[in-house]
């Protein structure tokens, strides 16, 4: 029996995720099933790939090479595959679109009706990540688009992005309090402003958008997710700003009030990003296509 390359997969998602239950969910297999394939990968190999510990798992010495070797042959693999089907412009496999957790929840519930509606031939898996985790999957292979709301940066293979539209920020408060309109960030008590935990590039917005210096933002309340901020806004323990997408999910509760601010470069440019050496450019030009018009039917 020879070592797969589904068993490479897993054995990568396993070390990436550092959990089991996670690697199987980003696979879209169930646990059993990888939990499986990695003790017949490890029977092949005649070694443990991964320590077993309470919290999780971690690759041996002998796994941490292992998996190094096995992001190369994958990426030379999908390489020969691409090559194979590129012909076509069209991938014949599931696309795998990353986007930040910022954007996910919001723009996923209209994103895939237009996508499914105006490219009935494409299939995709989702996950969701932090704008650097997502960039490296990008760059070894493991994503091939992203939506990410910031320039593409870094070493490594270059990516490639095309703009998709302006999300701007407004400001959510307690509704029992009186505030001043319009809005000027500038004079906001920079203690009262709440923002998400350090990674998130929605964080680096705010500070940067409310001019809060770097010792004054690591002060500050830290969530890690905007529904949380907002209970904390409810529930009268400061201030926040949200983008525009959220709004409809996350401004329903009638103890929070939403106030446009006088601040024109308060906001975010949401891009969609790939690798540039992809057959696979014009379909996902395309993608970015679906999801300007469908930002453009909601708006009107």
């Amino acid at each position: 029996m020879s070592i797969t390359l589904k068993q490479m997969r897993y054995a990568v998602a396993v070390a990436e995720a550092g959990h089991f239950g996670r690697a199987a969910e980003a696979s879209s297999v169930t646990q059993p099933a990888l939990s499986q394939q990695i003790l017949t990968l490890e029977s092949l190999c005649g070694t443990p790939l991964f320590d077993r510990l309470k919290a999780g798992v971690r690759p041996t010495p002998f796994g941490r090479e292992f998996v190094t070797m096995a992001r190369e042959t994958l990426k030379s693999a999908e390489a020969l595959e691409a090559f194979a089907i590129g012909r076509t412009g069209k991938p014949a496999r599931a696309l795998r679109f990353g986007l930040i957790p910022t954007v996910a929840p919001y723009l996923l519930p209209e994103i895939f009706p237009a996508l499914t509606r105006d490219l009935p031939g494409l299939k995709f898996t989702i996950s969701e990540s932090r704008t650097d985790a997502l960039l490296d999957s990008l760059r070894d292979g493991s994503l091939d688009i992203a939506l990410i709301a910031t320039e593409p940066g870094g070493a490594g293979p270059r990516l490639v992005d095309t703009p998709l539209f302006e999300d701007n920020f407004v400001l959510a408060t307690p509704s029992s309090e009186t505030t001043k309109l319009p809005v000027s960030l500038a004079a906001l008590p920079p203690e009262r402003i709440l923002l998400l935990d350090e990674g998130h590039c929605f964080r680096d917005q705010t500070i940067s958008a409310c001019r809060l210096d770097t010792e004054r933002g690591a002060k500050t309340f830290a969530a890690t997710s905007l529904s949380t901020i907002v209970e904390f806004v409810a529930n009268g323990q400061g201030v926040t700003l949200l983008p525009q997408i959220a709004l409809r999910k996350e401004a329903s509760d009638p103890r929070i009030a939403v106030h446009p601010l006088n601040d024109p470069a308060a906001g975010r440019q949401l891009r969609l990003v790939w690798r540039e050496a992809t057959p696979f450019a014009a379909t996902f030009q395309q993608i970015a296509d679906v999801i300007r018009g469908m930002r453009g039917e909601a708006a009107g």
